[in-house]
């Protein structure tokens, strides 16, 4: 079944993926819940094993793919070879490769059904004409950056480690419960 999304731009418009609203960064990392992380590794050294960990300590449900690990496990999660092995749905698809692999990537997360609602490529990752894709099939696309730093910055948890978010608020984080503090996309703006 065919699941038709509403495009958020008016017709013809395009993207400025060069900047992307608090609100837009918010709003995708708000609505998904399952993560096909393309491109996983299993060195803890690698960004993607990171980013991963982080993701899942957000409450996220990350799924790792990358071919030459496929049946392992990676931070408890099974490791699939492709996007297409995965035998559930995905909310979105972070990809941990170059920009020119970024391309066919968005192409076999177009052919999914259903659709995820996001395509993410990470930093330095750029496929403008794979976006234009995925945009005209109604999936928001976010290019060269990462959702670790973004939610770390929409929180304002990276301000907790001296680093600007260039977000300014008068208003204390609300802290609940006792130990290591995680904060929310929920806080009060």
């Amino acid at each position: 079944m065919l699941v038709e999304r509403p495009c958020l731009l008016p017709y013809g418009a395009r993207m400025d993926h060069g900047n992307y609203t608090n609100d837009y960064i918010r709003g995708i990392l708000q609505g998904v819940k399952t993560i096909a992380l393309v491109g996983a590794s299993s060195n803890p050294a690698r960004p993607s094993w990171i980013v991963m960990k982080y993701l899942l300590e957000r409450g996220y449900d990350v799924v790792p793919v990358n071919p030459g690990l496929a049946g392992q496990e990676l931070l408890g999660k099974t490791v699939y070879a492709s996007l297409r092995e995965i035998p559930h749905p995905v909310d979105m698809v972070e990809i941990f490769r170059n920009s020119e692999a970024a391309g066919p990537i968005t192409d076999e997360a177009l052919a999914l059904v259903p659709l995820p609602k996001a395509i993410w490529m990470q930093l330095s990752v750029r496929n403008d004409a794979a976006a234009a894709r995925a945009e005209a099939k109604g999936v928001k696309v976010v290019m060269d950056r990462c959702p670790k730093i973004e939610f770390g910055r929409l929180s304002g948890e990276i301000s907790w480690q001296g680093v600007n978010s260039r977000v300014l608020s008068a208003k204390r984080p609300v802290l609940a419960g006792k130990g290591f503090q995680k904060l929310s996309l929920d806080r009060p703006r």
